[in-house]
């Protein structure tokens, strides 16, 4: 019952596209409420999942077969372990370079913790936050620009806690 008598609404639900398409689909990681296509929606959550599980146990082949040709990375990572004063690079070769020298080294608190993700069908974005479950890891947001099924842009904002890894020159295994 409402303050006054009446009784309360419950809010609408906006139906997911799976749900519009009829039948119940497997649970997904997206937390938007945006109608994208099945075919969009489950090529976005294989990159989100892919991804993560590449770079979590360091299978680079499999992380750049996801990205486009001639696809975008933005990084502070890209000037620490290339050099330069840019952390734009672009294409595989380049993505494949970072990753070659980025991945023997990623710190014992570069953990994978993640709640899941947002998509519109062609932007994804999802957060590593600094407080996990089991304590603190480096604090990432990762936003993803996706076509046909590949990256086509990625773009790295790091919080506090990895910037302070980076300063500190502690982008090595065992530097916890």
């Amino acid at each position: 019952m409402s303050a006054n008598g009446g009784t309360r609404k419950r809010p609408t639900r906006l139906p997911s596209a799976r749900m519009l398409q009829g039948g119940i689909a497997p649970m997904s990681n997206n937390l938007s409420r945006a109608v994208v296509p099945t075919e969009t929606s489950n090529a976005i959550e294989r990159v989100y999942s892919e991804w993560d599980r590449a770079w979590s146990n360091d299978d680079l082949d499999a992380m750049i077969a996801l990205y486009a040709p001639d696809a975008v990375l933005e990084s502070p990572l890209v000037p620490y372990m290339l050099g330069g004063d840019r952390g734009v690079i672009k294409g595989r070769e380049q993505i494949r370079k970072l990753l070659d020298k980025a991945a023997p080294r990623k710190p014992e608190e570069r953990t994978f913790h993640r709640r899941g993700y947002f998509t519109d069908g062609q932007t994804l974005v999802w957060e590593y936050p600094r407080a996990a479950p089991d304590g603190e890891q480096m604090d990432f947001f990762e936003v993803m620009e996706i076509k046909e099924g590949l990256i086509q842009a990625h773009r790295v904002y790091w919080g506090w806690r990895g910037v302070e890894v980076l300063k500190a020159d502690a982008y090595y295994k065992g530097s916890d």
